[in-house]
């Protein structure tokens, strides 16, 4: 089911519970298993599972030990920064050569000379 707007919460917690069973399921876990690996309680885990609410920390604990914690840049994304910021970030840009300096001609060394 692909998950919309349109959804109830109630919708979305169970769609992300029987995900979240497929993927333990396809790596071959059982409930128990996850939930040690996790650091939850295995009552947490069946709750997660039947999209019941839990504590997020709980779910994050669970996708990072089903190897899926990068996906969480997928589900919010990092805002770029806009244009005018950008720019305020870079600082000014040269837009123009300066003219040459001089080059002094160096002339003999001398032992008392320190310039």
């Amino acid at each position: 089911m692909k998950l919309t707007t349109q959804h109830a919460d109630t919708v979305i917690l169970g769609e992300l519970g029987k995900r979240l069973a497929q993927a333990r399921l396809e790596r071959n876990l059982t409930q128990a298993e996850l939930a040690a690996e996790a650091g939850v309680a295995k009552r947490t885990l069946e709750r997660l599972e039947a999209g019941q609410s839990s504590q997020l920390a709980n779910l994050v604990r669970v996708v990072r030990a089903l190897g899926l914690a990068a996906n969480f840049d997928l589900l919010v994304p990092e805002t770029p920064p806009s244009p005018i910021a950008e720019l305020e970030l870079r600082g000014r840009q040269r837009e123009r050569a300066s003219r040459r300096a001089k080059h002094r001609t160096p002339g003999p060394w001398r032992w008392d000379d320190d310039a």
